[in-house]
């Protein structure tokens, strides 16, 4: 009875319940009839009968989908944790009905959406959480792709799993990145001709010091991590040892790849064997092995290569310190690599290759420190040579091949995955966007050389406290302005300090009043070309006398990175803007509008996303490195075997045959600075007595190899350059950019290029001992090579 009564209640048809609204007026907007409920099945689920699933079983499969199909790397512990998830959700149909391949096809979309590193690993929430979002998207162990659009307002019905799945908060995916930018990699494809007739100004993207990802290097790991503790002015102490640790390991890494510091068991096994054979064979170059400062304890009188952070003691000694602890140093008969070629102050990651002799008691009571690991360790380390770490090219940072010629192959390790501007990744969409570069230059008939749209002008020391630095910046625009429409330069870069003093200080005359009226002068010169304003941008980056921290250093160097000048004194000049977009007569199709952009210092320009990036930093570099840098006495005969061992292995571990033909010293530990470009005032041909260069050659060249090899922007102590710890990595040169402005007015101007980056310095605008001279850099990123321009005004 009760199952005659149960087929019978089937069998009866759905009656609709009367409608809560009264009236089937249209006043109401109510239908005439009532609305036929949807009968909600009650389907049984189909059920899922657990089984165990060992990893050596899904390994072939995981393989295959995260390996090569995307390029990540699953550990032991990661393929065991997917391995007991997919036993328990899918069970036994997770080979025949190809359930388990769909999700780690899903997981691996969802790692690359919202990680930067390739390799996944085991331990922590990530991967957890991902399969607990996968599940929730699984019905009788498939994936359902609709219940995951309805949770996510059906927004992505048509995108896959992997854009439902949870997206951790302030992670760098590459899928953001080309958010960024306005598109996708899809859209690339898609509407290639209509995106390389854009202007390649849209290309052109600022990203100040305060935008960029904050990014740690994991030394376990081996990757780039997102700080995702919320920075703040005033952090814990422990972010200043976070911040100069991370300076340490990138360093550390950098040099582990560097084929000086790799052992080779072929070349050892090999050596042996020729050993054996004849005791008169010339051993092949001995790879350099760095030792821990911690285990030179008990090893007095042995040679060690050191890798450390130059610092002094609370006694005032030179020590040199790692994550082990530090030791007192002896320079007496030390000698830099390359002789004279770079510069060493205190704050600065070296090499030191030297003897290590033990005393008997800790070196130095009290201040020196306890001793011991993690202290200061007795004894002293005699120092044979010291050199700054090799510098490491841009292409093999990224893993990638051939970057510089408009195309990339993918090469074995680097950090190709990781985005470390926000603008997308190398590996993601380096390829795409060189390849739209190509054609958009190639549209816009970018055949000059040193002409066209791809120009970026920098200019420098823009003070606007002197009459004659407007005098030169019309003259300068003037140049442009007689120039056809479509050749106007992409961007004009205008580098602080725009006062002589720190005006707000109580330097010089005047007050905030009177440096609101130095920028409303500026507003008025730039108002006499409106073509250049509504076809360019223009890029402000502050100086140390600009506010509003000069108003508490008083002209002193203040704390990096510094924020962009305040809107109260660029009012007038944003306005200068408008007008010249409001009176500009484009086409519809050309909607591209001139426009200012108030930067940090640091800043970073990017072109074409991840293809181009262009560095801009203004500090005294020359004259805190001069008044703080170590002193080496001078070279006596021919110097010691030991000084000169570090040298003779870095030029056998790279070959310089041009330099050896021409009998001339190189300046580099690991490569010479090569096709090198610099114009030096006529006035200036003294040579140095060391590298037969004319000084001013020197000097550039000293001071760039010092910064890219330390890959770092302020390699001094805290307590001379402070920096916001929290940002402390907007700071880092690694990679290594494609262009780097060094605005320095005190050292000469140069262009120049180190290890594939083109480094330049357009010196003050109105040219230091020459009357009536206006100088800047014209940078062509269609050649990636910058040239110093100069005018009479």
């Amino acid at each position: 009875m009760a199952s005659q009564s149960a087929s019978s209640a089937s069998q009866i048809p759905v009656i609709s319940e009367p409608s809560p609204i009264p009236s089937s007026s249209a006043a109401f907007g109510t239908p005439v009839h009532s609305i036929r409920r949807k009968q909600i099945s009650d389907a049984a689920t189909p059920s899922i009968l657990p089984i165990s699933l060992p990893a050596a079983t899904l390994r072939p499969l995981a393989f295959r989908t995260f390996t090569k199909k995307h390029n990540l790397t699953l550990t032991s512990s990661a393929l065991q944790t997917i391995a007991i998830f997919i036993g328990t959700h899918c069970g036994s149909g997770w080979r025949e009905e190809g359930l388990a391949e769909k999700v780690l096809d899903e997981a691996a979309k969802a790692w690359k959406k919202n990680r930067s590193s390739v390799i996944i690993p085991g331990e922590g929430s990530d991967l957890t959480n991902i399969l607990k979002n996968i599940e929730g998207c699984m019905v009788g162990g498939r994936i359902v792709h609709q219940r995951a659009s309805s949770r996510n307002d059906n927004s992505v019905q048509d995108q896959g799993l992997s854009n439902a799945v949870l997206a951790r908060p302030g992670s760098l995916s590459r899928d953001d990145s080309q958010q960024s930018l306005g598109l996708t990699t899809l859209d690339l494809e898609d509407n290639e001709e209509a995106l390389a007739a854009q202007n390649p100004r849209s290309w052109l993207r600022v990203v100040d010091a305060f935008e960029q990802p904050r990014l740690s290097y994991n030394a376990t790991q081996k990757l780039f991590e997102v700080v995702r503790k919320r920075p703040s002015l005033l952090p814990d102490p422990t972010r200043r040892m976070a911040l100069i640790r991370d300076r340490y390991n990138i360093v550390h890494q950098r040099l582990m790849r560097n084929e000086a510091f790799q052992t080779s068991a072929v070349a050892l096994s090999r050596s042996k064997s020729l050993q054996r054979s004849s005791s008169e064979t010339l051993m092949p170059p001995q790879a350099y092995k760095l030792t821990p400062i911690a285990n030179l304890l008990g090893r007095s009188g042995s040679t060690h290569v050191l890798l450390g952070l130059l610092g002094n003691s609370p006694t005032g000694d030179l020590i040199l310190s790692d994550l082990t602890g530090s030791i007192a140093l002896d320079l007496q008969h030390a000698r830099p690599v390359p002789e004279d070629g770079a510069w060493f102050t205190p704050g600065m990651m070296v090499l030191a290759e030297g003897l290590y002799e033990e005393e008997g008691s800790v070196a130095g009571p009290g201040l020196a420190g306890d001793g011991g690991v993690g202290g200061t360790i007795g004894g002293i380390f005699h120092v044979a040579s010291i050199g700054g770490p090799p510098c490491e090219r841009r292409d093999v940072t990224l893993g990638v091949t051939d970057i510089g010629k408009g195309s990339s192959t993918i090469a074995a390790g680097g950090f190709g995955w990781t985005d470390f501007l926000g603008v997308g990744s190398e590996r993601a969409d380096g390829p795409a966007m060189r390849n739209l570069e190509k054609k958009v230059m190639e549209k816009h008939n970018l055949a000059s050389r040193h002409t066209g749209r791809s120009r970026v002008i920098i200019l420098g020391e823009i003070n606007l406290d002197k009459s004659k630095t407007l005098e030169a910046l019309k003259q300068l625009l003037g140049v442009y302005a007689l120039e056809q429409a479509e050749q106007t330069p992409m961007a004009f870069v205008l580098i602080g300090n725009f006062t002589r003093y720190a005006v707000l200080a109580g330097g010089g005359s005047g007050g905030s009043i009177e440096y609101k009226e130095y920028f409303d002068s500026l507003a008025s010169v730039l108002s006499e070309y409106p073509s250049i304003l509504e076809d360019s941008t223009f890029v402000f980056v502050p100086g140390d006398n600009d506010p509003w921290a000069s108003a508490f250093s008083a002209g002193a160097a203040v704390v990096l990175p510094k924020r962009a000048l305040p809107e109260m004194y660029t009012s007038r000049v944003k306005r200068a803007f408008a007008n010249a977009n409001a009176e500009a007569k484009k086409p519809s199709d050309q909607k591209l509008r001139g426009e200012a952009i108030w930067s940090t210092n640091p800043s970073r320009l990017t072109v074409f996303g991840p293809a181009q990036e262009l560095v801009i930093f203004r500090d005294d570099l020359s004259g805190r490195l001069r008044r703080k840098a170590l002193r080496f006495g001078a070279v006596v005969g021919t110097g010691s075997p030991d000084a000169g061992s570090a040298r003779q292995a870095r030029e056998d571990s790279t070959p310089t045959d041009e330099h050896e033909a021409s009998g001339q010293e190189y300046m580099d530990v690991d490569r010479t600075i090569e096709s090198a470009q610099s114009v030096v005032p006529d006035a200036r041909t003294k040579e140095t007595a060391h590298t037969g260069l004319p000084s001013d050659l020197h000097a550039a060249r000293k001071l760039v190899k010092t910064m890219l090899d330390q890959g770092y922007l302020s390699p001094f102590p805290l307590t001379d350059r402070p920096l916001l710890w929290d940002f402390g990595g907007s700071l880092n040169l690694y990679p290594l950019p494609t262009a780097l402005v060094l605005m320095d007015p005190e050292a000469p101007p140069f262009a120049l290029t180190y290890e594939g980056c083109h480094a330049m310095n357009p010196g003050a605008l109105v040219a230091p001992g020459k009357r009536g001279v206006a100088q800047w850099i014209e940078y062509d990123t269609r050649t990636r090579k910058g040239r110093m321009r100069d005018v009479r005004f």
